[in-house]
């Protein structure tokens, strides 16, 4: 594979594991190949060469890719379709702590 080919999957190098192994899932066994050659020359990350060998090795026994686009991002924050719920007027009253652990012995709790 020559320096200025693009690898089968876009941001391979940054892609979390678990992403990676979803992604590959839709993969022939020469694009498996040829991230397997990347890995050896880049990162060289013994869990994800064993990942991307387990899948060639069932490509060779039989499985077929999967059908379909497996690519839904890269499963960083930035990535997210929602923002964060939480706010101000969401978060519980302060609390003060509990005479020995009960709230019947702490008469004035929470109070001003």
């Amino acid at each position: 594979m020559s320096t200025g080919e693009a690898l089968p999957l876009p941001d391979y190098d940054e892609l979390p594991i678990a992403k990676l192994q979803h992604q590959i899932r839709s993969l022939p066994a020469g694009d498996i190949d040829r991230l397997i050659e990347h890995e050896q020359r880049h990162g060289d990350r013994t869990p994800v060469l064993e990942l991307l060998r387990t899948r060639r090795q069932q490509l060779d026994e039989g499985a077929e890719p999967s059908g379909g686009d497996q690519w839904d991002g890269t499963g960083k924050p930035a990535d997210t379709r929602h923002g964060s719920p939480v706010s101000p007027d969401s978060t519980a009253p302060p609390g003060g702590p509990l005479r020995h652990g009960v709230a019947g012995n702490t008469p004035e709790r929470d109070r001003p």
